[in-house]
């Protein structure tokens, strides 16, 4: 997956901290953008369906996964892009009162639906690699990013 992300041009390391997570998820959408993988909309409606749903995006501590229905407007391609911020970014659940944070943020965009659930299963491969997410939160740059690879 991380040969996934770099031949593809989805790696971003973020040069400031976001002040809030809406502009987090709007920073992780940049690889998706710069590749025309989606639009303005999709990255909107990502942002929406938090403020709808709380911040059901962060799936496990430290690493949220932002995305939108294959139907939502915008999407224009199926790809997943990691972004990394320095600090992580704190969230806010209304119903539960807790404070998430995530400092990952894989990104989706699905507009073919079998290209997208290989893509989430490649994903959770590598999220299920402990050892190597850690490797992920201890990089501050592409050049430390090619080293994992």
């Amino acid at each position: 997956m991380l040969k996934y992300f770099y031949d593809n041009n989805l790696v971003y390391y973020a040069e400031k901290q976001p002040q809030d997570w809406k502009e987090a998820i709007r920073m992780s959408c940049k690889p998706l953008l710069d590749n025309h993988m989606i639009e303005p909309a999709y990255v909107d409606t990502i942002v929406q369906n938090v403020v709808d749903n709380g911040p059901y995006i962060v799936i496990v501590p430290g690493i949220a996964m932002p995305h939108a229905l294959a139907t939502a407007p915008g999407v224009l391609g199926t790809g997943i892009a990691f972004t990394k911020f320095e600090a992580p970014v704190t969230f806010y659940d209304p119903a539960t009162k807790e404070e998430p944070q995530a400092q990952l943020f894989f990104t989706l965009a699905a507009k073919d639906s079998d290209e997208h659930l290989k893509n989430i299963q490649r994903l959770m491969d590598l999220l299920m690699d402990e050892e190597k997410v850690e490797q992920l939160k201890a990089t501050h740059s592409l050049e430390d990013y090619k080293k994992l690879l």
